[in-house]
């Protein structure tokens, strides 16, 4: 098994990161916005996609099969990828204030 693990990594930043997701949602519901915007939409994929992301990590921890390990670390960071693109969309949206 190789020394350059990423799913230690990919655990530690994807939960930090459902911690922020969680954060904006409970935000928008504390602002008292109760129309659905885009933005809850996004960041509802996100926090979905960080949670996915820290089980297959976590999965891939403790994985006693070196393949499997490797293949779900594989498919962890690509969900990990995906759910940074939505939250990098999340925050154009309230940077530009592109919703009316």
């Amino acid at each position: 098994m190789s020394q350059d693990r990423k799913s230690p990594h990919i655990l530690n930043t994807s939960t930090n990161l459902l911690g922020f997701c969680l954060i904006v949602l409970t935000s928008i519901k504390v602002a008292g916005f109760n129309h659905v915007t885009i933005i809850d939409d996004i960041t509802g994929v996100a926090a979905l996609l960080l949670m996915a992301s820290c089980l297959l990590s976590f999965l891939s921890l403790r994985s006693s099969k070196p393949v499997w390990s490797e293949k779900l670390e594989t498919v962890a960071d690509y969900i990990f990828l995906s759910a940074l693109i939505c939250i990098s969309i999340t925050i154009i949206f309230v940077s530009f204030n592109l919703l009316k």
